[in-house]
């Protein structure tokens, strides 16, 4: 629905260019969204010079406090990250005007809860927080009262948020061993565009990555066990288009937008509900075609009429023509 676009526009409509402190602060659950959130504030922000500086983990200590300390109108941001930089005083809070958490449920569900409330105290008392997620379950919004005084609430149902575009399907396979064939089967559909394939752990996206490697076909990996540089090089080849099939965890399943994307595999269906709608929005982007393929054993097809009843949405067994949708 084009969130990181409204909060970036509002964000340099506040700011004064002239003030080189930091008057903007962006929290994101990953370095990958944070990279990416920075590049869109840069493009808006263009004709105006507006500085945005992204502080993330696995990179250049000095490098960030050199950049920090010249000053930065818009900072975006892991959490560690930022408070480590607010610790050393290079990222200084007075003028902070607005902060933004993006994918909101997930920072506060995750580890990063303490991590944000760090942040929260140093900043001054009249910042106004934008909480934003394309899911808000009843727990996140219960916590957001914390930080927030008497908030304006935009919520979608959650029966709305299916996205238009996206053909959802399901795949049943007996046991677990029997997915990799399939997937082996499915490659050629695959790399028509390009897909994203999910599973639950790194193991398992190793594991996965090595055994279609072993039968020649080209895949690529990322998840949180790799080093940055890394994690940036694969980003790179897969938003140019030079690697076309993503292996990952969830930690790919928020916010990234690779415009060419058009199918989604869910090699192992999400532990959560709210990540499902996540995970298949990386398809089907800005009102394109895109198509949701779900990997079902036995015990997993509860998981996924409880997906479907929640979404109010029906996934279909996968025709043979699939090809023909993407």
């Amino acid at each position: 629905t084009g969130k990181t676009a409204t909060f970036s526009i509002a964000i340099l409509q506040q700011i004064n260019t002239q003030n080189r402190e930091c008057q903007a602060l962006i929290l994101a659950p990953t370095r990958e969204l944070a990279s990416q959130i920075q590049k869109v504030v840069i493009a808006l922000g263009d004709y105006m010079q507006a500085q945005c500086h992204a502080c993330i983990g696995g990179t250049n200590v000095r490098d960030d406090m050199r950049k920090l300390d010249s000053g930065s109108h818009v900072v975006v941001g892991t959490p560690g990250r930022v408070f480590d930089m607010i610790s050393r005083q290079v990222l200084r809070t007075k003028s902070i005007k607005l902060f933004v958490l993006d994918e909101a449920d997930e920072m506060l569900s995750r580890g990063f809860k303490d991590q944000i409330q760090d942040v929260f105290r140093t900043l001054p008392n009249d910042v106004q927080v934008i909480l934003l997620s394309a899911t808000m379950p009843n727990d996140v919004l219960e916590v957001s009262k914390y930080f927030m005084r008497d908030p304006v609430r935009i919520l979608v149902k959650k029966e709305e948020l299916t996205l238009e575009g996206i053909k959802q399907f399901y795949v049943y396979v007996q046991h677990e061993e029997w997915k990799l064939g399939t997937l082996c089967d499915l490659y050629n559909t695959l790399s028509i565009t390009q897909s994203v394939i999910f599973c639950n752990t790194r193991r398992k996206v190793d594991y996965l990555t090595e055994e279609m490697t072993k039968k020649t076909f080209t895949v690529s990996a990322m998840h949180g066990d790799m080093d940055q540089r890394e994690r940036e090089l694969i980003m790179k080849q897969f938003r140019t288009g030079s690697s076309r099939v993503l292996i990952t965890t969830d930690l790919l399943s928020r916010g990234i937008d690779v415009q060419q994307v058009s199918l989604v595999i869910n090699y192992d269906l999400p532990s959560n509900r709210e990540n499902y709608i996540h995970r298949i929005g990386r398809s089907g982007r800005f009102g394109r075609k895109g198509v949701a393929i779900n990997f079902i054993v036995e015990e997993d097809k509860r998981t996924l009429r409880d997906i479907e009843q929640f979404y109010n949405t029906t996934i279909e067994e996968m025709p043979s023509n699939v090809a023909d949708l993407i």
